[in-house]
């Protein structure tokens, strides 16, 4: 689903998340069953800063040297599985480069998501149940991990509400239970949970090969807002899954199915971590990564051009390739924002580029009901979508890398053609009118079938050597 990037809340929302979390952390006291829901959406982390990494994720570093998971397309996203707990529990989550927490939806009835109707149907179930693991436990004041989900206030504020000593709080050592969190995302999405700590299975090398870390931390979470399904952070923050493993020293990779795989339980493709996502990078071209100071945790690039067809646009806003001096632009690479979103008015100079270039008639009761900006109606002989002669579209990243979108990254079929006709449009977006935060957002449509490796050791981002669409877990396409 199309999202704008953005952080705002309602006070109404927020006393209604606060009172369905203190409904769902007393039903916590007793027994907890599973249950869940599904997600979308885009998200942006309350808390920026990168504590020291704990003992932990030392330790596994020499535990899980590579990793191997498979990805599936869902209609907005790419979900990771997760084997929590002993017994281990089947938990699915969305990838999200944007965020840090890795969160599970807890608890039976008790879970509750609001504003969640589009999701109700949804058959991606899974939740995960404390009760029935006994290697869950509570996340305590001590870790490093609570000071971070609580670090955009005080830290130490909650845990001396808890009863925490401010020596112990200094020492590291206050055994108290981590108070509850709430944690926001972008487009107003908001979650209310507790920091739970258990065992977290992954593979290793090969699909056959699996490997327990012990201690995971993760939120449990009771109340969302708009998040119906759990999320694995993937930001550089302590709490991010990578960071937990180890990975943030090596990097990872992964090569995103197209939508049109969407829901088909069939068709995966695999996620690297560790040594394997680097290993076979040394003849690509790759952009510099940007280190952003107001949001160290994430994952920026800068974008110099783009060309339409044989055209080449304006320079983009300088804001696309560097920062302010409060740390504000920058492109941020988003897995969890589903559209590329530009910002005005290179926007617009994009769409006045392409429309000339097209001859299909305009789809206009297709843009309205869509929110679209370009939308076309385009033959289909035999009520089959081609590749039509849409202009190409080429990003121009910095250190003279670029990279050519797949047709289906930028124009999509809105529906099954009819009448030997269908509407394709233009899946790019303008960036709200904000002068906060990242100047703009490469989305997950963008980067289907195009191999992306993350070079976290060279600080290095993207692949352009082809597309991926034979590189599935299944090995067919």
């Amino acid at each position: 689903m199309a999202t704008s990037y953005s952080t705002t809340t309602t006070t109404t929302i927020l006393l209604l998340l606060v009172i369905a979390f203190f409904s769902f952390y007393q039903t916590q006291a007793g027994n907890i069953n599973p249950n869940s829901v599904v997600l979308g959406l885009t998200r942006s982390s309350t808390t920026f800063t990168i504590p020291k990494p704990s003992k932990y994720s030392r330790k596994r570093l020499s535990q899980v040297s590579d990793m191997i998971e498979p990805l599936r397309a869902v209609r907005d996203g790419y979900l990771l599985t997760l084997i929590i707990g002993t017994p281990g529990q089947v938990i699915q989550v969305y990838m999200d480069t944007g965020s840090d927490l890795t969160w599970v939806p807890c608890g039976n009835l008790s879970f509750d998501c609001l504003d969640c109707d589009d999701y109700r149907n949804n058959k991606l179930i899974g939740t995960f149940s404390p009760s029935n693991s006994s290697s869950s436990f509570r996340d305590t004041c001590g870790s490093s991990f609570c000071i971070d989900i609580h670090s955009s206030d005080n830290s130490f504020d909650t845990c001396i509400e808890a009863g925490c000593s401010l020596s112990t709080l200094l020492k590291a050592t206050c055994s108290r239970p981590c108070p509850s969190f709430a944690y926001s995302y972008g487009e107003g999405g908001l979650v209310a949970g507790t920091l739970t700590r258990d065992n977290l299975r992954v593979h290793g090398s090969s699909p056959y090969i699996t490997k327990d870390v012990p201690r995971f931390s993760f939120g449990c979470v009771g109340t969302t807002y708009r998040e119906p399904i759990g999320i694995a952070g993937f930001g550089r923050g302590v709490l991010s899954l990578p960071s937990q493993l180890g990975f943030l020293q090596k990097g990872f990779s992964h090569c995103f199915l197209a939508f049109k795989y969407a829901n088909n339980q069939n068709i995966s493709s695999p996620l690297f971590m560790g040594d394997t996502a680097t290993s076979s990078s040394d003849n690509m071209q790759f952009t510099p990564m940007l280190k952003s100071p107001m949001f160290p945790n994430y994952y920026y690039i800068g974008l110099e051009a783009i060309t339409v067809g044989n055209v080449k646009s304006a320079e983009v806003p300088l804001n696309l390739r560097e920062f302010d001096s409060q740390g504000n632009g920058g492109m941020l690479i988003d897995s969890g924002t589903t559209y590329t979103h530009l910002p005005e008015p290179f926007y617009s100079q994009l769409l006045s580029m392409l429309q000339p270039m097209i001859a299909y008639p305009r789809a206009t009761d297709v843009e309205r009901r869509t929110g679209f900006d370009l939308c076309y109606e385009v033959p289909c002989p035999n009520n089959r979508f081609t590749n039509d002669p849409f202009p190409s579209i080429t990003f121009h990243f910095m250190n003279n890398v670029s990279l050519v979108l797949p047709q289906a990254n930028y124009f999509y079929a809105m529906s099954a053609p009819t009448n030997s006709t269908g509407v394709k449009c233009l899946l790019f977006q303008s960036m709200d009118d904000s002068s906060y935060g990242p100047a703009g957002v490469f989305g997950n449509f963008q980067q289907q079938d195009v191999k992306v490796v993350y070079d976290l050791e060279k600080e290095n981002w993207i692949s352009t050597n082809g597309l991926c669409s034979s590189c599935n877990l299944s090995g067919t396409t």
